[in-house]
C-alpha cells in the first residue's frame, strides 16, 4: 500500500538537490522548504549505512534518504565521496530511460511512425480479394513467400537516412504503397546522393539476413509480471541466467508515454542479452510501438506476448486471444518484423481450451511470417497452473518448428527437470516460477547439483535484493516502500521452497504442496511460512518497521495447488 501520510510533508526536490533558491515549482510549490520542519515529521532512519552512498560515493536523496545519517554533515549538508563519485561519472548503469523530450513528443502525437504508417496503409487497401479492406494482409501467399526472403526490400528502406524514402511530412508515393514488391530501383535512381552509394543505402535487409538470435542452449529467465523487475533480474543474472526479458509492457501505454510502463523496459548494464515483451491486440498499435522502441531503446530482441491468460488482457483480444485471431496475429507479426532491426520472438501456449491444442498449427505460420524464435508454455489458457506442463506436446512442436528455434517452458524446478526438457529436442528452456521459488536454480542447472542452501545464504540474497531495490527505486520513504512491496510479492513465491536437507525424496516438484514443517533454525521456519504476517516480519528485518495500518495482498492469485 502506498504510504499517503508521508505525502503531506515532503521536502521540495530543489532543497534535496541543493538549489533551494531555484525552486522548480515557484510560488505554487506545495512542498516544504524548511529542512528543520521536515526533519520534525520525518520517520526515523532505518540504518547507519546507505547503499547509494557506499556504492556511488553520493546519495541523491540527501536529507530525505532513510539512511541519511550515513552521509549528512553539519547543517544537514550532503557529504560526497569525490574519489568514488568520479569512478561512476558518465557511466550509464541503467539504459532505456524515457526522456522528457520523447514523452512530450508522444503525448503531443508528434513522433513520426513512418515505416509503420506505410505498412498500415498497405493493409487498408483492397488487394484483389473483393475489397475486404482491413482484413486483407496485403499479399497473396506466393507474394508473401517471395517478399519474406527474395525481394530487395521488405518495406521501403531501413534507416532514417535511407535515400529511397520521402522526407518526414511528405506523402509517400501511392505507387510505392500499392506495389510493396517493387525492387526500389526507380526511386533510388531519382534520388541525388553525395559520396559512395552502398547496397545498405537502398536495400533493406531481407528477413533471412536479419541478425540472428544466438541463444540456443542458454537459460532464459521468463518475462514475469510484477516479480520480474530489474532488481530481481540482477539476482538471477548473478546466479547464471543467460537471457533476461523485461516484464510484459502494454503497447498502448508505451505509445502514450506513460512513465510507469516505460519503467518496465529499463535494462541494467549487467544484462548482456536482454529483450522486452509487448502485449497488444491490434496491428496498428503493435507495429507503431515496435518502431518506437526500435528507434529509442537498446534491446537484443522484442517478444510478442501471445500467452497471457488473464481476463483483462484476453477479453480485449490480446495475449492468448491472438491464437484464435490468426488474421490479426499475422498482421502484427509481419508489421513488427518489418519495422524492427532486431529479431522478433513470440511466446505462446498450447491453446486456449484445455483439450484442444492448436500450437502445432500456428507454429509453422509464425515461422513463415518472419519470427526468429518461438517459446511454448506447455499449458492451455483454461488449465492455468492446475495441470503439469505437457512436455511431450512441446517435443512434437519443436520438430514442427525446425529450423526455427523453439524454447520450452513449464514446471522446471531442478537440474533433472532441465535435463529432461533438453532431451525433448527443444533449443533451450525458459524458466519462470522455478526462478521465483529458487533463483539459484540457474546455478544448480549449470553445476548439475542440488544446492542445500542455508537460511542465512537465502537471507543474504534478500539483503542483496533490497540493496538493488533501493538503488533502483530510491532510498527515500517512497523508494523504501516500493522495494518492500516488490520484496513481499517475491516472498509469496519464495515460501514454497522446501530445503533439500528436509526433503524425503529428491527433487522437489513445483506443484507439490508440503505439510507444515519446522526448519532447521528459526529463520528457515519463518521463510517457509505461508502467512502474510511472517513475510512482513522478514521485510521488517531488512527495511525497518512497516507504516501504520499497512496491509499486503499478493498480486497473483495462484491456484497451482488446486
Amino acid at each position: 500500500m502506498k504510504p499517503n501520510h508521508y505525502e503531506q510533508s515532503r521536502l521540495c526536490p530543489s532543497v534535496t538537490q541543493g538549489c533551494a533558491e531555484k525552486c522548480y515549482f515557484g510560488a505554487r510549490c506545495r512542498f516544504l522548504h524548511d529542512v528543520g520542519e521536515y526533519l520534525a515529521v520525518k520517520p526515523a532512519d532505518l540504518g547507519r549505512s546507505c547503499v547509494l552512498f557506499e556504492t556511488f560515493g553520493k546519495c541523491i536523496y540527501g536529507v530525505t534518504c532513510r539512511f541519511a545519517q550515513a552521509h549528512l554533515g553539519d547543517g544537514y549538508q550532503n557529504i560526497v565521496n569525490t574519489d568514488l563519485a568520479k569512478q561512476w561519472e558518465g557511466k550509464s548503469l541503467v539504459r532505456n530511460n524515457l526522456s522528457k523530450e520523447l514523452q512530450h513528443q508522444l503525448r503531443k502525437r508528434k513522433f513520426s511512425f513512418r515505416k509503420a504508417d506505410e505498412y498500415l496503409r498497405g493493409l487498408a487497401k483492397p488487394h484483389g480479394d473483393g475489397g475486404k479492406g482491413g482484413k486483407a494482409t496485403g499479399h497473396s501467399p506466393e507474394e508473401r513467400e517471395v517478399s519474406n526472403c527474395t525481394t530487395p526490400q521488405e518495406g521501403l528502406g531501413d534507416s532514417p537516412e535511407c535515400p529511397a524514402l520521402p522526407e518526414q511530412g511528405e506523402d509517400p508515393k501511392p505507387d510505392a504503397l500499392q506495389s510493396p514488391g517493387l525492387p526500389g530501383g526507380e526511386e533510388a535512381s531519382s534520388t541525388k546522393t553525395v559520396g559512395p552509394v552502398t547496397d545498405e543505402d537502398v536495400v533493406k535487409l531481407r528477413s533471412c539476413e536479419k541478425k540472428k538470435l544466438e541463444i540456443q542452449g542458454k537459460l532464459y529467465l521468463a518475462p514475469l509480471t510484477t516479480c520480474g523487475n530489474l532488481p530481481f533480474r540482477r539476482i538471477c543474472k548473478r546466479f547464471g541466467a543467460d537471457v533476461t526479458c523485461g516484464e510484459m509492457a502494454v503497447c498502448t501505454n508505451l505509445l502514450q508515454g506513460q512513465s510507469s510502463e516505460w519503467a518496465l523496459l529499463k535494462r541494467h548494464h549487467t544484462e548482456d542479452i536482454f529483450g522486452v515483451q509487448l502485449e497488444g491486440a491490434f496491428p496498428d498499435t503493435m507495429t507503431k510501438c515496435a518502431e518506437l522502441l526500435n528507434q529509442t531503446i537498446e534491446v537484443d530482441f522484442v517478444d510478442i506476448n501471445v500467452g497471457c491468460p488473464i481476463d483483462l488482457v484476453y477479453k480485449k483480444g490480446g495475449g492468448c486471444a491472438l491464437m484464435t485471431r490468426s488474421n490479426k496475429f499475422e498482421q502484427i507479426v509481419r508489421g513488427m518484423n518489418l519495422v524492427l532491426d532486431v529479431p522478433l520472438t513470440v511466446k505462446i501456449r498450447t491453446g486456449v481450451q484445455e483439450k484442444i491444442n492448436v500450437a502445432h498449427k500456428i507454429i509453422p505460420k509464425i515461422r513463415e511470417w518472419g519470427a526468429s524464435m518461438v517459446t511454448l508454455h506447455g499449458r492451455s489458457r483454461e488449465q492455468r497452473y492446475t495441470r503439469g506442463a505437457d512436455w511431450d506436446y512441446i517435443a512434437e512442436c519443436a520438430k514442427i518448428a525446425s529450423p526455427m528455434p523453439l524454447f520450452g517452458n513449464g514446471d522446471i524446478l531442478s537440474y533433472e527437470d532441465a535435463n529432461r526438457a533438453m532431451q525433448m529436442g527443444v533449443s533451450g528452456i525458459m524458466i519462470a516460477r522455478g526462478a521465483l521459488i529458487k533463483p539459484w536454480l540457474f546455478t544448480e542447472i549449470k553445476e548439475q547439483r542440488h544446492w542445500d542452501i542455508s537460511s542465512s545464504e537465502r537471507f543474504d540474497i534478500l539483503k542483496d535484493f533490497t540493496n538493488y531495490g533501493l538503488e533502483h527505486w530510491g532510498s527515500d520513504t517512497q523508494g523504501v516502500e516500493k522495494t518492500r512491496k516488490f520484496l513481499l510479492e517475491w516472498l509469496s513465491f519464495l515460501c514454497r521452497y522446501i530445503p533439500v536437507g528436509l526433503l524425503e525424496h529428491l527433487p522437489q516438484k513445483i506443484n507439490e504442496r508440503p505439510p507444515y514443517y519446522m526448519g532447521r533454525d528459526y529463520l528457515e521456519t519463518l521463510m517457509a511460512s505461508q502467512n502474510v504476517d511472517d513475510w512482513i516480519k522478514i521485510s521488517e528485518l531488512l527495511l525497518g518497521p512497516v507504516p501504520t495500518s499497512f496491509t499486503f495482498l499478493p498480486k497473483h492469485k495462484a491456484n497451482s495447488y488446486r
